[in-house]
């Protein structure tokens, strides 16, 4: 069966990385445990369709690189979104994570084809507000801890290097939590000339 992580407060900037942790203290968000976190989260959570249902009106999405480990142990990599309940983080993140199905992309890239270029990789998120598409996050995986301490941090906390899901960082919002009615988030390789991208909507059920 295969297993589903996400790593948390992964950016590369430590000092950074601990603003925003203090930011999030301010309006209620728990510190957590260690920098970066792991979040074991159920494998049922993982959707490649074009809409998620979320209650009320205070979830986001998330650009998150995802790194699939293979049942042969071969590594792939992909775009995924952590979509996430803002209002549930105040009192646990895991929950937070957990209550949100995680939209991820159907194609993927070799990690081998890429492991040359990662720093170098875009990672972005636009949100749709009012029928209109807004830029939300934009940046390089050079935002993110490097792949070996991201290999190094799966190993620490004993995740399988076969049958998992890991999506294992983002990039900084450009202006905040905006709480749109989708997502549209994408990865771009210029040595491959290639991106990945999801796009999905959101179905939001009155609490």
């Amino acid at each position: 069966m295969v297993k589903l992580f996400a790593i948390g407060y992964a950016g590369r900037d430590k000092e950074k990385t601990w603003e925003h942790i203090e930011e999030l203290k301010e309006i209620g968000v728990p510190e957590p445990s260690s920098v970066p976190e792991l979040y074991a989260l159920s494998p049922s959570l993982i959707d490649q369709s074009e809409e998620i249902s979320v209650v009320g009106n205070k979830t986001s999405g998330e650009a998150e690189i995802v790194l699939i480990f293979d049942e042969n142990g071969d590594v792939k990599v992909t775009v995924g979104s952590d979509h996430t309940d803002r209002d549930l983080e105040t009192v646990s993140i895991q929950k937070s994570k957990q209550i949100c199905d995680k939209p991820l992309a159907k194609e993927t890239i070799d990690l081998a084809d890429i492991e040359d270029e990662w720093d170098d990789i875009k990672l972005y998120c636009d949100v749709l507000v009012d029928g209109e598409w807004q830029k939300y996050q934009e940046g390089t995986f050079a935002s993110i801890i490097p792949l070996v301490e991201i290999l190094n941090f799966l190993e620490k906390h004993d995740v399988p290097k076969k049958d998992a899901i890991v999506y294992s960082g983002t990039v900084p919002l450009i202006n905040g939590f905006v709480y749109g009615d989708g997502y549209r988030c994408g990865i771009h390789s210029d040595k491959l000339n290639k991106t990945i991208s999801i796009e999905y909507k959101l179905d939001k059920l009155k609490e």
